[in-house]
C-alpha cells in the first residue's frame, strides 16, 4: 500500500512533468563530439570497445548462457524484475537501425529511439556525464557487435510501475542531464577519475542509498548503501570507518580495482563481477586516476549504526567464547590466529573495515555462502573461502561474526541469529 501511494504521487508529479516536456525538445540532441583530433573508424571502434569495458555493458546486457549483448538477463528491483535488452547489431531487435543521435539521446536524457523514457535500472543518471565524443566512439562499436536476432523480454514491473508515465514524475524531481564538467581547481588526473567513477564506472548506483522511489539520494553520494533484491552492502567510500580509502596507500587501492586482491581486503559479491569483467582491463593509467579520485573524497567518521540490540556483558561473554572456538576450528588456518592473514590470498580480519561497518550481511554472507575473488590477470588464481552455512547453525554463525568484529582491533555490533537467518536463503549473486 505504500508503494502505491508512492506511486500516485509520482503520477500526479507526471503529468504536469509531461505537458512541460511537450514544449521543448532535447537541444542538445544534435551535439557534435568534442575532440582535439577527430579519430579515424578503426580507432572510434578501439576506444569503443574499450569504453564499453569501463561502463561493464556486457553484465547487464548479456544472460547467463546467452550470446554477448543480446540481452535477457533479470535485473530484479524492488518494483518488478526489468530484463536489459538486445544491444547487439540486429536492424529488428537490437540497436541495428539506430543512429548515433539515438544512442546519444539514451545516455545522455535517458530516452529510447522512439522518446519514450527508460527505466532507470539502466543507469542514464550516471551515463548523462559521459561526452558526446565518447558516446558516439561507444555506439560505433556496439554497431560492430555480431548481430543476434533475440526479441527483447517484457518487463515484469507490478502495478502501477509498469506505467512509464511514471516516469515522467521521477525525472522531475531526480534526474537533471548534463555531461561531466571539469573541475578547474583539480589535476587533469583527478578529474579523468572523477569522470569515471561518476559516469561510465556508475559507482554511485550501488555505493549510494536509494530512497523509496528507487533515486539515489544526492546527500549521501557514495556514502554507502544496502544494494536492494540483492542484499549486498556497498560501503561507503566517503568514510574511513567504512571503506573510505583516505588512508589507504596509493598502491593498495589500485591493486584492489585492478585485480581484487591487496595487502587490506578482497573483494567478493558483486564487485567480484566489476572487477572482472570491467576494471581489470583499463589502463593502468585509468585505474591511477579512479583511485586518485576516490582517495580524495571527504573522509567522515561518524560511529556505524548498530544493526540490532547489543547483548549485556555476561552473554556477549559467552557469545564470545563460542565464537573463539568456532574461529580457532574453521578460520585460523588461513586468516590466522592474530587476524593478519596471509596477503595477498587470506585477507586480514584485524583492522578490517569490512568486516565492522553497521551492517554486518557482507561477512554474515561470505560465512554462509563462501565465495572467490575474480581471477584477474593480475591474481589468476585466486584463494576462495568455503561455504559454512551448512555445517553452522545460526547461532554458531552469529557467534563466530560476532567475534571477527570483535577481537584484536576490531570493535562493532554484535549479530543475532534472527539477522543470520534473514540471509541463510539468499544465493550469494
Amino acid at each position: 500500500m505504500k508503494r502505491i501511494l508512492l506511486a500516485l504521487i509520482l503520477l500526479i508529479i507526471a503529468i504536469p512533468a509531461v505537458m512541460v516536456g511537450m514544449q521543448f525538445v532535447d537541444h542538445d540532441d544534435d551535439a557534435p563530439a568534442q575532440s582535439a583530433a577527430p579519430m579515424n573508424p578503426e580507432q572510434q571502434v578501439i576506444r569503443g570497445a574499450y569504453l564499453a569495458r569501463a561502463g561493464d555493458c556486457m553484465a547487464c546486457h548479456t544472460a547467463r548462457g546467452g550470446q554477448p549483448y543480446a540481452g535477457g538477463r533479470a535485473i530484479p528491483t524492488p518494483f518488478g524484475t526489468l530484463y536489459a535488452p538486445n544491444i547487439t547489431a540486429d536492424k529488428e531487435t537490437g540497436l541495428g537501425s539506430w543512429s548515433a543521435k539515438d544512442f546519444w539521446r539514451a545516455l545522455h536524457h535517458g530516452k529510447s529511439k522512439d522518446g519514450s523514457f527508460l527505466y532507470p535500472a539502466f543507469p542514464y543518471p550516471n551515463y548523462t556525464k559521459v561526452t558526446r565524443e565518447d558516446a558516439d566512439a561507444l555506439f560505433s562499436y556496439l554497431q560492430t557487435v555480431k548481430p543476434v536476432h533475440q526479441v527483447n523480454q517484457e518487463h515484469a514491473l507490478r502495478f502501477p510501475y509498469n506505467y512509464r508515465i511514471l516516469l515522467a514524475g521521477w525525472r522531475a524531481l531526480y534526474f537533471t542531464p548534463g555531461s561531466y564538467a571539469p573541475e578547474s581547481k583539480q589535476s587533469v588526473e583527478w578529474n579523468r577519475g572523477a569522470y569515471l567513477v561518476q559516469g561510465l564506472g556508475h559507482c554511485s548506483a550501488c555505493h549510494t542509498t536509494r530512497n523509496a522511489f528507487g533515486a539515489t539520494v544526492d546527500k549521501s553520494d557514495l556514502a554507502g548503501g544496502l544494494i536492494p533484491i540483492m542484499n549486498w552492502y556497498a560501503p561507503s567510500l566517503t568514510s574511513d570507518a567504512e571503506a573510505g580509502l583516505g588512508k589507504w596507500e596509493m598502491a593498495h587501492i589500485t591493486a584492489l580495482l585492478k585485480t581484487g586482491a591487496s595487502p587490506r581486503s578482497t573483494v567478493f559479491g558483486p564487485m567480484a563481477e566489476v572487477v572482472s569483467q570491467s576494471l581489470q582491463h583499463l589502463t593502468d593509467s585509468d585505474i591511477q586516476a579512479m583511485a586518485v579520485y576516490l582517495k580524495s573524497l571527504p573522509q567522515n567518521d561518524p560511529p556505524p549504526a548498530l544493526d540490532t540490540a547489543q547483548p549485556d556483558k555476561a552473554t556477549a561473554d559467552r557469545i564470545l567464547q563460542t565464537g573463539s572456538k568456532i574461529y580457532e576450528q574453521q578460520c585460523a588456518e588461513c586468516h590466522q590466529a592474530n587476524g593478519q592473514g596471509i596477503a595477498p590470498a587470506y585477507s586480514p580480519m584485524s583492522g578490517n573495515r569490512s568486516l565492522t561497518m553497521g551492517s554486518a550481511v557482507n561477512p554474515i554472507r561470505m560465512v554462509l555462502n563462501g565465495g572467490f575473488p575474480p581471477s584477474t590477470e593480475g591474481n589468476p588464481r585466486p584463494y576462495g573461502m568455503p561455504p559454512f552455512g551448512q555445517a553452522l547453525n545460526d547461532q554458531e554463525v552469529a557467534a563466530v561474526v560476532s567475534y571477527i568484529r570483535n577481537s584484536w582491533e576490531n570493535r562493532a555490533g554484535f549479530v543475532s541469529p534472527q539477522e543470520v537467518n534473514r540471509y541463510r536463503s539468499i544465493p550469494l549473486d
